[in-house]
């Protein structure tokens, strides 16, 4: 047989054998999936005095990067310094890609002595109980936490909330931890510039250097109602880095920030009389320092003479401005001025220092 017959006669065996074995060097197999679930990496713990809260995300998939189908086992230990990691509790049975959370509640050992390092892991495993690893290590601290925040109470004044607490001597810091009760206004003006940005539901605040048991919250908004927690912070050095240490939080104390405060007293109020003539009528000019408060509405102007009653001059409606022009003012008249201010709801502030002017006659 010719040389071209024969390799056309063994392309055609190879052509027909393709759909069973193929042709040319064959692929190497394929090892099995162990179907083991990838590693946390983002667990992240807060310790609160006896508890520790834990937060992380499962994975979508497994280490083969073939996607997860069923609930995968949750294992979460603790290692207090150099030992074992101990379980935390029960396993877990979390979905794919699921929110995992966590709340340790700490035994006795581990609330108690000096501060050291504490480390958490979790472990996810297959059927098989087998796994690929530990997660990252979220640290906390070990050891005796600060005595809790006691008697909490709130006041609200016109510069925010007030808190007040029993003082502990020796504590640095203390983070009150505020909610936001108020439902969501449905009637809320469009985003713009001059819209206030939408307040947080979650807000903490750090306090440092509190001696006294008293903190100020400037932050609040009139017309919301609020909900404080406090905890004392001591920051603590452990394996050459300083990390916090809280104690528990306190009870709640909620708190409905009504406007109930006036503006504050104008001053600066001066009167100069002008005399009609060549036409110009006959007035008293007033004039104050503005008010800077924001819910400002304007201002009321009041008039006496001698050691008669207060009337008020100025229109129904507040003068916007801080100056005013009266020109009923007459000839040969001596009248003591007081102005006040008013806010948008209506609350009116004590009047000014007076401010007098004569008339002079024509």
């Amino acid at each position: 047989m010719r040389p071209v017959e024969t390799w056309g006669l063994a392309a055609l065996a190879c052509m027909l054998a393709m759909g069973a074995v193929g042709c040319g060097t064959p692929a190497a197999p394929q090892p099995p999936s162990l179907n083991l679930p990838d590693r946390v990496t983002d667990l992240f713990a807060v310790r609160a005095g006896g508890q520790v809260a834990l937060t992380w995300t499962m994975p979508k998939r497994n280490t083969d990067k073939l996607l997860l189908r069923e609930p995968v086992t949750v294992r979460v230990c603790r290692q207090d310094g150099v030992g074992p990691c101990v379980d935390a509790g029960a396993p877990l049975k979390l979905a794919p890609a699921a929110h995992g959370t966590f709340v340790d509640t700490l035994p006795a050992a581990q609330i108690a002595g000096a501060a050291r390092a504490m480390s958490y892991f979790v472990e996810l495993k297959n059927r098989k109980d087998r796994s690929a690893g530990f997660s990252n290590a979220a640290a906390v601290v070990a050891g005796a936490s600060p005595e809790p925040v006691a008697g909490l109470s709130a006041e609200v004044r016109k510069a925010g909330v007030v808190l007040h607490w029993t003082a502990s001597g020796d504590e640095a810091a203390v983070r009150l931890q505020r909610t936001l009760l108020t439902p969501p206004k449905t009637d809320r003006p469009k985003e713009g510039l001059l819209t206030p940005p939408r307040e947080a539901l979650e807000q903490n605040l750090l306090i440092e250097n509190v001696r006294d048991g008293t903190a100020l919250d400037k932050s609040i908004r009139f017309g919301e109602v609020y909900s404080y927690r406090a905890q004392r912070v001591s920051r603590v050095e452990v394996d050459g880095k300083t990390v916090e240490l809280a104690s528990d939080l306190s009870d709640p104390v909620r708190v409905e920030a009504k406007d109930v405060f006036p503006p504050a007293v104008p001053s600066g109020l001066a009167a100069v009389a002008t005399v009609g003539e060549a036409g110009v009528e006959t007035a008293i000019d007033l004039s104050w320092l503005p008010d800077t408060e924001p819910d400002l509405a304007g201002y009321v102007v009041y008039r006496r003479e001698g050691d008669g009653t207060w009337q008020r001059i100025s229109p129904a409606a507040p003068v916007v401005g801080p100056a005013f022009h009266d020109t009923t003012a007459q000839p040969g008249h001596t009248y003591v001025y007081a102005v006040s201010a008013v806010d948008q709801s209506g609350h009116e502030s004590a009047r000014s220092a007076e401010a007098q002017e004569s008339v002079p006659s024509s």
